[in-house]
């Protein structure tokens, strides 16, 4: 994510403390708080592909994602 729309979310946060947002405002922020967050997200999943588990051993295994149990 470009620093600048960082920035605008920083600045629209700043701005919602001091005064209501417009309704411009607040669906401007909620769009780029999802960017932000879709961002965030495939920056860890790619970490977490490139991550590898070391057993005692010394056999490697990728970090996998834990499937919760059925009930």
């Amino acid at each position: 994510m470009e620093q600048k729309k960082i920035d605008r979310i920083n600045e629209l946060a700043r701005a919602s403390r001091e005064r209501e947002l417009t309704e411009e405002e607040k669906k401007e922020q909620a769009l780029l708080r999802q960017e932000y967050v879709a961002s965030f997200r495939a920056s860890l999943t790619a970490q977490l592909e490139n991550t590898y588990i070391v057993d005692e051993k010394g056999n490697k295994f990728p970090v996998r994602e834990r499937r919760k149990p059925k009930n």
